[in-house]
């Protein structure tokens, strides 16, 4: 009688215990998968979240870069309404007033652009974290099934 064959009865005998720890640890690597895929898609929120702070950022300086252009216009405005030898009165007055209207106007354009460009960023963020906690979840139901199939595997075994 070969060593196979001697060994057939326990290695039918041990085949449920080592199924059994298979799907156990099969079970713990489903939860570790989940728990990774959770933090990284947490770590794409917070990507998101800095470039809504970003977009921030720039709008504020896109509007302090606005007003110094601005200003310097009013001042060749006035400069050229002057030099032509009108009084900046009237016309001249309703040009400068123009320009200020048109001026907030652009402000106020670069600052919807931003908030619509933030609220984005936000809402990315928070579906970031929605596929992080379904990826948790699946992964907890799938821990969940390798377990029930290790004691299957054990339950059968004690017959």
């Amino acid at each position: 009688m070969g060593f196979l064959a001697a060994a057939g009865p326990a290695l039918t005998a041990a085949a449920p215990y080592v199924a059994a720890g298979t799907a156990v640890a099969a079970g713990r690597q489903a939860s570790a998968m989940g728990k990774y895929n959770q933090g990284v898609q947490n770590r794409n929120a917070k990507v998101l979240e800095q470039d809504a702070k970003a977009i921030e950022q720039k709008k504020e300086f896109d509007i302090a870069r606005f007003d110094k252009e601005f200003v310097k216009l009013q001042g060749k405005t006035t400069t050229a309404i002057l030099f032509s030898g009108a009084e900046l009165s009237g016309t001249g007055l309703e040009i400068l007033a123009n320009n200020s209207r048109e001026a907030e106007i652009e402000k106020d354009l670069i600052e919807y652009n931003a908030n619509i460009n933030k609220s984005r960023k936000f809402e990315e963020a928070n579906f970031a974290r929605m596929r992080g906690s379904i990826a948790r979840q699946q992964a907890k139901a799938t821990e969940l099934g390798y377990y029930a199939k290790a004691g299957s595997s054990l339950l059968t075994a004690m017959g």
